[in-house]
């Protein structure tokens, strides 16, 4: 009996310290979720090795920029390419480019960079998603990264081919995990207090209800004589 309160223990510290670390790592205010027609990807940032670029994926998000924009290229075995508001690679925001930052981060299949021309220090709002590990490793270093897709890559994967395709798939909805969880908790609050209706009718006890609640009546007067007994 003492080992298996032992084993549950133990199993039950690993759970915790499993779900703290995975708690660390999904830092919602660094947790991008990007809406497709065929579901969600999620996407981790990383402000540790680019800082400036995810401030700048950031407030475009938070601005709905990336709302209703098409991967205007998408290239199999490479890569898909989004962020240009004109749907032809040649656009962008109204925000000034970025320097590169560019890192040792190994592109590999869910690797997020940033698109640019051939100047380091032109990126401003498209960025691409790799498909595969060695499809994009020698961008490393020449490409700033500034994310990583952890779940949905296989709905990125059957995004239309084409440079352009000839009917583009679009970003229905791109938003930080935080902002999304304080409209929920925003929402359940205004929820949580319901008054009731002036005009609703007040419903009648039938006469069941009334004889049983009679009968609860009788038995606690039996048991109270009972005790006084």
């Amino acid at each position: 009996m003492f080992k298996k309160l032992t084993l549950t223990a133990w199993s039950l510290l690993i759970m915790t310290v499993a779900t703290t670390g995975n708690a660390q790592a999904a830092d919602p205010q660094d947790t991008l979720y990007l809406e497709l027609d065929s579901g969600r990807v999620t996407i981790e940032m990383l402000p540790d090795i680019a800082p400036k670029h995810v401030e700048r994926i950031t407030t475009l998000t938070q601005e709905g920029f990336y709302d209703g924009i098409v991967w205007h290229r998408v290239i199999d075995g490479f890569m898909a390419q989004t962020g240009d508001p004109t749907g032809t690679g040649m656009g962008g925001s109204e925000l000034p480019d970025l320097p590169a930052e560019f890192s040792d981060y190994q592109y590999k299949r869910g690797t997020i960079g940033m698109a640019r021309t051939q100047s380091p220090d032109s990126a401003n709002s498209q960025f691409f998603i790799c498909f595969t590990d060695d499809g994009c490793d020698f961008l490393t270093g020449q490409y700033t990264v500034w994310g990583q897709v952890t779940e949905g890559m296989e709905l990125i994967d059957n995004l239309s081919r084409g440079e352009p395709p000839v009917t583009p798939d679009k970003i229905v909805k791109m938003q930080l995990a935080s902002d999304l969880a304080a409209a929920e908790a925003a929402r359940k609050a205004q929820g949580t207090v319901v008054m009731p209706s002036e005009s609703a009718p007040v419903e009648s006890p039938s006469p069941e209800m009334m004889q049983e609640s009679d009968e609860i009546t009788d038995s606690l007067e039996i048991i109270k004589e009972e005790a006084a007994e």
